[in-house]
């Protein structure tokens, strides 16, 4: 087996057919479109510790981005500070083998203050309103991908293959597209067919397949959506409690990839090895809204409704792409980046993407309640939320590329999408036990499986938590471990016409969140 580092770049999962022959223009593909919405969010450490079930307790400030109607239950002024510690680890069994790698980072939970007001309104009846200024790492995208394994199916440059389908003129192919094919074909990865002429050439893959190549997959992503928000709580008569948040969450997401092929043998056979290299940053904002009520029918029973509006962001994608490509005796090692052709500079692209938008129902039981919170002896809770992950939409900037071949692209990708994922039910649940200034809890949650399995694909997430915390003369702490698994899917590239190779990814990890809170007057 010859010499040679071994790295891969990203995986494109569930990208179609539709989208092979234009995909190199852009940068986005279905896998964004999941990677938004699929998302386990923070949040304080008592709403973690119960399986992140908030929409019909209240109380917390993480109803601010659960369900704001929930906020109506504070009596005091609140300040809250959640820092938290997240470890991921994957496990990819790829080709019959198995690889791991794992990410610390050091993040936040719903941080922020809560004000609370009581008036009379004209009826005589006190009306309580609650005033919430929150922050919250809404999603977190930091994690490595790493996986190997021998392939006697398939080569990555039958990716290449298909995206030139039916094109004879080898100047097109050499620069016509300039983020895969154009950058395969100028190192020699894919060649013309000898006896061809120009305009009527055939092209070919120089990788030896049927002697098997040694592929090896490797990515290293980072960011995540850390949302604003300020959010309104309020009730007359303590039995209906009604709320709405208005957020704004900045999106930052890094992705550096590196896909590797091997000649699996010792043979001179004009191929030894072929890298690409992808480098991908995407970055902007947004704004959504969640609307929510809480229906309180006696001291006992929490019944909850919210529902989030899609998030509309405005984004803008820098990529580049660079492909290695050595095939010994034939032309030596050869590099080309796409950036050779955008004058230097990395490829850009803006544009507009929708989110799915979320309904949840809740039930909340509290034991032993009355109207005194220090006699209460604690609640189960539980949400079920409806979230239809082929909702997401990209659309056009059109100040910025309103042209027919980019509205084309997006439509395919939307089409792309609806096709590749369905809407799930994701349930939470947990209950806290009081003894004194002491609580004890637990909870679980499960997210469902997106995928609608064009090619096998299942995915689910999964996390156990449990936690404890301390209230007493107005200063509360909270501290909660999370026990984080899952499972998903990974694929290099896909291809239209033969098989392809696909990771199973088994996810597991911890999170530590420490709530501290201190009532204020307010």
């Amino acid at each position: 087996m010859k010499r040679i580092a071994l790295y891969t770049t990203s995986a494109r999962v569930a990208i179609l057919t539709c989208l092979l022959s234009t995909s190199t223009i852009y940068a986005q593909d279905p896998t964004d479109a999941l990677r938004w919405s699929w998302t386990q969010s923070a949040g304080t450490a008592r709403q973690q510790a119960i399986g992140g079930a908030m929409a019909s307790l209240g109380g917390d400030l993480s109803a601010t981005f659960v369900n704001p109607a929930g906020l109506a239950f504070f009596r005091t002024g609140d300040l809250v500070l959640s820092p938290a510690f997240q470890q991921i680890r994957q496990q990819a069994d790829y080709l019959n083998r198995k690889e791991s790698a794992q990410r610390q980072q050091l993040s936040f939970g719903t941080s922020g203050l809560v004000l609370t007001s009581y008036e009379a309104n004209r009826k005589g009846k006190k009306q309580v309103s609650v005033l919430s200024l929150a922050v919250n790492r809404s999603a977190h995208f930091r994690n490595d991908i790493l996986y190997r394994g021998q392939n006697n199916q398939s080569s990555y440059s039958n990716k290449f293959l298909e995206e030139i389908q039916g094109t004879r003129d080898a100047n097109v192919v050499a620069n016509q597209f300039p983020n895969s094919a154009s950058l395969a074909f100028n190192t020699y990865w894919i060649d013309t067919i000898a006896g061809g002429t120009n305009g009527n050439f055939q092209f070919k893959s120089r990788a030896p397949i049927a002697t098997g190549l040694l592929q090896e997959n490797w990515i290293r992503q980072s960011g995540g959506i850390t949302e604003v928000a300020i959010g309104y709580g309020g009730t007359t008569n303590d039995k209906l409690y009604y709320g709405a948040t208005f957020g704004i969450p900045f999106l930052q997401y890094n992705r550096v990839g590196q896909f590797t092929e091997a000649d699996a043998t010792t043979a001179l056979n004009n191929f030894d090895y072929a890298r690409v290299e992808d480098y991908l940053e995407t970055k902007g904002m947004g704004i959504n809204l969640k609307l929510g009520m809480i229906y309180r029918p006696n001291l006992y029973w929490r019944l909850g409704l919210a529902f989030h509006t899609p998030t509309w962001f405005q984004l803008k994608d820098s990529y580049r792409t660079v492909i290695t490509t050595d095939t010994e005796n034939y032309k030596g090692e050869q590099t080309q980046s796409s950036a050779l052709f955008n004058n230097g500079a990395p490829g850009s692209f803006q544009y507009f993407m929708a989110t799915p938008y979320r309904a949840l129902v809740s039930a909340s039981y509290v034991l032993r309640s009355t109207k005194d919170i220090r006699k209460q002896r604690g609640f189960l809770t539980a949400d079920l939320e409806y979230v239809n992950h082929r909702a997401v939409q990209y659309n056009t900037d059109p100040e910025v590329d309103n042209s027919a071949e980019t509205k084309s692209y997006l439509k395919s990708l939307n089409r792309a999408i609806d096709g590749a994922y369905k809407a799930v039910f994701n349930l939470r649940m947990g209950g806290e036990i009081k003894v004194n200034t002491w609580m004890v809890r637990g909870g679980a949650a499960f997210l469902g499986n997106p995928y609608e399995n064009l090619a096998g694909e299942k995915g689910s997430r999964m996390q156990l938590s449990g936690g404890l915390g301390y209230r007493d003369r107005g200063i509360y702490v909270d501290l909660t471990y999370v026990h984080l698994t899952g499972k998903d899917v990974h694929t290099p590239y896909r291809l239209a016409n033969s098989n392809f190779p696909m990771a199973r990814i088994r996810q597991g990890g911890a999170q530590v969140v420490l709530t501290f809170g201190i009532k204020i007057e307010s």
